[in-house]
């Protein structure tokens, strides 16, 4: 599997996002590499494409298929598109709180720690659906890591469309979400721009 080894701040300064959208406390005390640079339509473009990327931890091949998979769908692409990256299983367990980044709740969910409608899920990608039940295995939920997890996290809002459960690591997907409950910031209009060309 493809391993991006910049350094996360470094990344962040250069897509000029704050970490805190990642789930990570630490602030980086320089300024965005974007700040007094002039940046054509076309970078603009790519940046946002780039920042939707790495926020959700998506590659450009599944990145890809995920917009053609928008495209087909009925209603705005841009939309379709947010709302897909946002139901992946990784993204789910993080907005519940159960991981304090979502490349730690895609490692969960790889160790097969995860349990969606009561059967083992492994796969990050996999979209959950209205009214799914997701959580966390019976084995798991006693270790220490957990309890770390949900103090860190004690503070987190979780979304109007999940319900969650932190005493007893399960939560359950109320509705699909739609954009205004989607607090990421990325103009997915310039991503349909870049990829419509």
């Amino acid at each position: 599997m493809a391993v991006n080894r910049v350094p996360v701040l470094k990344r962040c300064r250069s897509l000029g996002m704050e970490a805190s959208v990642l789930g990570i406390d630490k602030e980086s005390r320089r300024a965005p590499h974007s700040a007094g640079r002039k940046i054509s339509q076309y970078g603009l473009q790519l940046r946002e494409k780039q920042k939707a990327k790495f926020i959700y931890g998506v590659l450009e091949k599944p990145f890809r298929n995920y917009y053609k998979k928008a495209e087909r769908m009925k209603g705005m692409t841009g939309e379709n598109l947010m709302v897909m990256l946002e139901r992946r299983l990784d993204n789910v367990i993080f907005r519940l709180g159960f991981a304090r980044t979502r490349m730690e709740a895609r490692q969960i969910v790889d160790h097969k720690q995860v349990l969606v409608n009561g059967k083992l899920v492994n796969i990050p990608s996999y979209l959950v659906s209205e009214g799914d039940e997701i959580c966390i295995s019976e084995k798991k939920k006693s270790s220490s890591r957990y309890k770390a997890i949900t103090e860190v996290t004690s503070g987190r809002l979780v979304p109007e469309w999940l319900e969650s459960d932190k005493e007893n690591l399960s939560g359950k997907v109320i509705s699909l979400p739609d954009r205004e409950a989607i607090d990421v910031p990325v103009d997915e209009m310039l991503i349909v721009e870049l990829y419509s060309k």
